[in-house]
């Protein structure tokens, strides 16, 4: 997310690398330097000037802070201008109305919005255990209503049927009725979205508004299109009572544009991040964390977050006591790797990491992959259970069996033996004293990894990784 700008941002740092103070000189080379960062970021004009303005004016003068280098002195200001720039503070939704909490999703045509509507109609289920029902009022997209009918299976929320022969404001009115009369908490609303801005499409939309009288009326924008899209986005808002933002495809966006510009030019809140294709990629927007990974300060406490949501706990607790006992097998391995896949995988943890974000492309590529990850577990897959306790019993037909039924070869078989080798001998070393002294300050009372004990303190904002 956003590689190219942190490349870029962190190389303009570099100019106060060495330097003994922040001076009027060196600190104006670092704002030219920041300033065409944020330019080939296709940051907008006005976000730029307004959050170069402040920069400077804080800059000159700033004492470097104790323990602090120049440096990390201009970092640290330029982190929290940014913040401030993005939304300073996380804005969920708003939810504290009579049920239904109406969420209406308005937007561009091939933004991602039906699919964002699933996406938050998942986040609701499984994150604040809300009874959610989804209805489309897009009459005019093929296949729009389908598409909505097919994901709320998928995710396992009510869905309100509707035709293309319907009327829109029909179709809200009449699932409003429904969900008050069945005692849903929500009801998310996916509007018709079009190739451009037309004054049938605004129309309609603000009778749907009017109709249901929504208490979110969220945004979607493409964050890949940049400025064009937040520029698109100005227009609706001064059509519609928005009260925020969701930003799509931000996995798949190197520059950031939309993301720095979107809350200074339209003046509402970006709720959420579309991270990814899959239903569960939707992070809640936190201001200061995306900074901190757009400079390359990692986002630990994000990383933390989705662990704790996303792993199984009693096989964790298994496998973390057999850690610490020097017990770790191949079916523990295989447990991690498929751990590591749904994270998305190893870079994608390593980008939320302090400093890791940073390292280079090809030496990333040299990391294990996604495909790698996939062929490793299939190896594994093809072991009998006694193979994956005793490695030493795979030896020459056992090897070419395995081999045979993972799709690999012979080669591949040996690569995976030999790394699981490395990691059982470094397990072993630490798995007396050093390793269950470790383990023993981060667990709670049942022996499970307590993921709490991570603060932010202890993420100290003042070791930079420059």
């Amino acid at each position: 997310m956003f590689d190219n700008l942190t490349e870029l941002l962190q190389n303009s740092f570099k100019v106060l690398q060495g330097k003994n103070k922040l001076s009027e000189s060196n600190v104006k080379e670092a704002i030219r330097k920041v300033r065409r960062a944020l330019l080939e970021a296709d940051v907008a004009l006005e976000v730029i000037k307004v959050f170069l303005d402040k920069v400077q004016i804080k800059a000159l003068g700033l004492k470097v802070g104790q323990g602090l280098t120049p440096s990390q002195t201009f970092i640290k200001l330029v982190e929290t201008e940014l913040t401030k720039i993005i939304g300073g503070k996380v804005e969920s939704l708003d939810l504290k109305t009579q049920p239904p909490a109406i969420i209406m999703v308005a937007g561009l045509q091939g933004a991602g919005k039906t699919t964002s509507v699933a996406k938050i109609a998942f986040y609701l289920k499984q994150r604040e255990n809300k009874k959610v029902l989804v209805v489309s009022a897009d009459v005019y997209r093929p296949a729009a209503i389908e598409q909505l009918e097919v994901l709320s299976k998928q995710i396992e929320v009510d869905f309100f049927p509707s035709t293309i022969n319907d009327k829109p404001s029909d179709i809200v009115a009449n699932a409003k009725r429904y969900a008050q009369k069945q005692f849903f908490d929500v009801l998310l609303v996916d509007t018709a979205g079009r190739l451009h801005i037309d004054e049938q499409m605004m129309n309609e939309i603000k009778i749907l508004q009017k109709k249901v009288d929504p208490i979110e009326t969220l945004f979607v924008i493409d964050s890949m299109t940049g400025q064009d899209a937040v520029h698109t986005a100005k227009v609706f808002s001064n059509a519609l009572p928005l009260t925020g933002v969701i930003l799509t495809k931000t996995d798949g966006d190197a520059r950031g544009g939309a993301a720095l510009s979107v809350r200074h030019i339209i003046g509402k809140p970006i709720k959420f991040l579309g991270v990814g294709e899959k239903i569960d990629a939707l992070e809640l927007f936190h201001p200061e964390r995306v900074v901190s990974r757009l400079l390359g300060m990692g986002d630990v406490l994000s990383l933390v977050e989705e662990i704790s949501r996303k792993v199984n706990h009693k096989k964790v607790q298994k496998s973390f006591q057999k850690m610490t006992k020097g017990q770790f097998d191949l079916s523990d391995m295989r447990y991690q790797l498929l751990q590591t896949e749904k994270m998305g995988g190893i870079e994608a943890m390593m980008n939320k990491l302090p400093g890791l974000g940073k390292i280079p492309q090809n030496v990333k590529n040299q990391i294990v992959n996604g495909a790698e990850i996939k062929k490793m577990v299939a190896i594994i897959n093809s072991m009998t259970p006694k193979e994956r306790s005793y490695i030493s019993l795979i030896k020459g037909s056992r090897k070419a069996r395995i081999a045979n039924g993972s799709g690999t070869n012979i080669q591949a078989v040996n690569k995976l033996i030999k790394q699981f080798e490395k990691m059982q001998k470094q397990m072993k070393k630490v798995s007396g004293g050093k390793m269950q002294k470790m383990m023993a300050k981060m667990v709670d009372s049942d022996g499970m990894p307590d993921f709490s004990k991570i603060k932010k303190s202890n993420i100290s904002s003042n070791k930079f990784p420059f």
